[in-house]
């Protein structure tokens, strides 16, 4: 008779809840065959070296196990570095704020600030102003910031457009934003290898998708052959976007 107490339980509930995470994370960063090819080892490795008692098997994959998860390591360091962040984020230094000012203060700020940028992307998809606009949130950007210049410079609407307008020498790199600062422009950021992304869309949509699936940054697009707005949102591209959904996702997404 098997001994099945609430210890396996718990156990099989924790290695589920991993096993979900990872499959959800691999998911919005385009590496999800990697993820099933790993857990098709791992299920081979445990059926060879436990059900079976394979001794020859089992030793192979035990020896390419104990490389394995180096290698794992190297390959998912971005995604470690990301769920390391959200775990010990969770929104600890808004809480910390709201002890000094009200919500509605807060709430009011915030509301300012995505409306300024909804305003400016209004305005280019009008003039039809290519535009890439990256908010950071839990996760910090200064890798990125460093491949722009930096600005620190308090956010509007006007200086948004002035940054984007087609003779500026920064209108070609991505702008990124941490609450009411624009910290860089000009930035460079990671190009989404996604072969399902239409063909019609240009750098910026690849950019900002390739951005929103190695963090957890929102990127903005307004592109410069139709004047459409676009949201890349943890992995997922979001195109010809309204000025009410850009308002809407940007609010639930919690740029502060």
């Amino acid at each position: 008779m098997l001994d099945f107490g609430i210890k396996d339980i718990i156990d099989i509930a924790i290695v589920a809840l991993m096993l979900l995470y990872l499959y959800r994370t691999m998911k919005k960063t385009g590496t999800l065959s990697l993820f099933f090819g790993v857990l098709c080892f791992i299920i081979v490795w445990i059926v060879a070296s436990e059900i079976f008692n394979m001794r020859l098997t089992g030793t192979i994959l035990d020896k390419f196990m104990s490389i394995g998860l180096i290698i794992l390591v190297i390959l998912f360091q971005d995604q470690i570095k990301r769920f390391l962040i959200d775990l010990g984020s969770h929104q600890r230094w808004s809480s910390l704020r709201r002890l000094f000012r009200h919500d509605k203060e807060l709430g009011e700020a915030a509301h300012a600030r995505i409306m300024a940028v909804v305003y400016a992307c209004m305005s280019m998809s009008k003039s039809k102003t290519g535009a890439l606009i990256v908010f950071q949130r839990k996760m910090p950007l200064t890798d990125y910031v460093k491949t722009g210049d930096r600005l620190d410079a308090k956010l509007n609407m006007r200086l948004i457009e002035n940054i984007f307008f087609k003779n500026s020498p920064l209108h070609d790199g991505a702008m990124i934003i941490d609450r009411d600062k624009i910290l860089a422009a000009g930035c460079i950021l990671p190009v989404s290898h996604d072969m399902h992304i239409p063909k019609s869309l240009g750098l910026r949509h690849r950019a900002a998708l390739g951005m929103s699936q190695a963090t957890d940054a929102v990127c903005v697009i307004v592109s410069e052959e139709t004047g459409g707005i676009s949201i890349a949102k943890d992995g997922e591209l979001y195109v010809k976007v309204t000025a009410l959904d850009l308002e809407n996702i940007l609010s639930a997404s919690g740029v502060e």
